[in-house]
């Protein structure tokens, strides 16, 4: 792949299979680094920012550790210039990340041929290195026989959700050719990388491969802002609520959700609270059923019976109120009449399972404390995905930029 659309010098800090089960696809800035880029100041202090000095989303490490452990192979694409590729790996070996491939933008380059439309544009870039990507993979199938499928997260102030939703339907087949090109043109992309992606889109087998899309709303953009995309788009205002979905999806253990609430808990100081009502946020929202409750109930009680747990006490209240949410709810469901009648708190059950605090460990759990029963959790199906309604990309790729939208309307 030329410099036009990114750069060939992905390095892996970790060796992955020659057959991944499931392929993570992460961008950067705004998704898992604090950064800001609206000024030129912001930029330069960025570009002089050592690797520690560097903030992350909080619970974005965690995840990304998560998904390591669960053998998910991590590809990072990311619109930050080459020249922070030392910088960046830094970073995320402090993270302790792992990953197979790291593609920056070649911004210098870019600059040098006066390709200053690809600077600033994410579409002429993002969508060929995606396209570059899925063609990179040895084995398009799985142990199994199935197509390797995907998980691409990205943020709401750029175009993720858009170029994300125009790659997955490349890969089905939904978009062809000659629409991708003119998609690619109406965008503005360079001819050079119109070519690239029309290329890379015929080397790999057409199927349904891109499971989920979720986009962080670093900006705090309505959910409802992405509905055009489907539901295959899940906005998440916490990295708690990725963990969430991607564990009712069946592609990370429960216990690691745990961990993702911990580092939030612990590490954060997030109200346990607060993620509780992320868990029914997403669940009024359409994109969880409660059908991963139980499970996470089970690996609760074993974690606070077998070891201690900084941050047990505010794990066990996060957790009871999200059951005691998906109660109500569903006692609501089955019966209108109740819906404004107190449903009975779990609580207890969890609260049973946490002893008073020992000596000098705040909140620690004895390995000898017995397990409480299981909440009761009516048992829910996953339903499969809506069936995706056409997406009119033409249309959209004028104003697929949500920062650039923002700026044509103050100029209105």
């Amino acid at each position: 792949m030329t410099t036009a659309a990114a750069s060939p010098e992905s390095k892996a800090a970790e060796p992955t299979s020659s057959r991944p089960r499931f392929v993570a696809r992460w961008d950067l800035d705004k998704t898992y680094l604090r950064t800001d880029f609206d000024t030129l100041r912001d930029i330069v202090r960025t570009a002089f920012e050592r690797p520690d000095q560097k903030r992350t989303v909080p619970g974005a490490a965690a995840l990304l550790r998560e998904l390591g452990r669960a053998n998910v192979e991590t590809h990072i694409l990311s619109g930050s210039p080459e020249q922070l590729r030392s910088r960046l790996e830094a970073k995320l070996r402090l993270d302790g990340a792992r990953w197979a491939s790291l593609t920056l933008k070649p911004n210098l380059q870019n600059m040098l041929r006066l390709r200053f439309r690809a600077v600033r544009g994410q579409l002429g870039f993002k969508l060929p290195a995606l396209l570059w990507r899925r063609a990179e993979l040895a084995l398009q199938r799985d142990q199994q026989g199935q197509l390797v499928r995907e998980v691409l997260l990205g943020d709401d102030a750029e175009a993720d959700a858009f170029v994300y939703s125009l790659y997955a339907d490349v890969c089905r087949g939904v978009v062809e050719a000659g629409e991708l090109a003119d998609i690619l043109r109406l965008g503005g992309a360079y001819e050079d990388s119109v070519r690239e992606a029309v290329r890379f889109a015929s080397y790999f087998e057409r199927g349904d491969v891109v499971e989920r899309i979720l986009i962080h709303l670093d900006r705090q953009s309505s959910p409802s802002d992405f509905k055009p995309f489907g539901s295959r788009v899940v906005p998440f205002y916490n990295y708690l609520q990725a963990a969430f979905v991607l564990h009712e999806d069946g592609r990370i253990p429960a216990v690691a959700v745990l961990r993702v609430a911990l580092d939030l808990l612990v590490s954060h100081n997030f109200e346990p609270e607060a993620l509780s009502r992320s868990y029914l946020d997403l669940q009024r929202r359409g994109h969880l059923t409660g059908v991963g409750l139980p499970d996470l109930d089970a690996a609760l009680r074993e974690l606070l019976a077998t070891k201690r747990v900084s941050g047990a006490s505010e794990l066990v209240t996060m957790m009871e109120g999200a059951t005691s949410a998906l109660v109500a709810t569903q006692t609501a469901s089955d019966d209108p009449r109740s819906a404004t009648s107190t449903t009975p708190s779990p609580g207890p059950a969890f609260r049973r399972s946490v002893p008073p605090p020992s000596p000098g460990r705040p909140g620690a759990a004895r390995p000898s404390t017995p397990p409480p029963p299981p909440v009761s959790i009516a048992p829910q199906v996953r339903p499969r995905l809506e069936v995706l309604s056409p997406i009119d990309y033409r249309t959209m790729v004028l104003h697929h930029n949500p920062r650039r939208a923002k700026a044509e309307a103050k100029r209105k």
